[in-house]
């Protein structure tokens, strides 16, 4: 592992952390998810300048992609979730519930 993975590294770590901590409302969880595809996203573009790859260059903009249809599947998620259950709050989102 170089000193240029680190960061990237560190904050994926940090943003699984804070997922698998802070899950009491269904927007810091959306943060966290979206903050760990930021760092993926950082990682996947850094690495073809590194490697001389210029044929990787596309797999970076398909993730910025998918991460995008991820936030908007998420945003409409919490739109939904608040207006049937009156908040963000996750434990609200019991699948036994209906």
């Amino acid at each position: 592992m170089s000193y240029l993975h680190l960061p990237f590294y560190s904050a994926f770590a940090l943003s699984a952390l804070g997922l698998a901590l802070h899950r009491t409302h269904l927007v810091s969880a959306l943060l966290c998810l979206e903050s760990m595809m930021l760092s993926m996203y950082i990682a996947l573009s850094a690495w073809p300048m590194e490697n001389q790859a210029p044929s990787a260059t596309l797999m970076p903009m398909l993730m910025l992609a998918f991460s995008a249809c991820e936030a908007g599947t998420g945003l409409a998620l919490l739109v939904a979730s608040t207006r049937t259950h009156g908040s963000d709050h996750l434990h609200n989102l019991n699948l036994l519930q209906c």
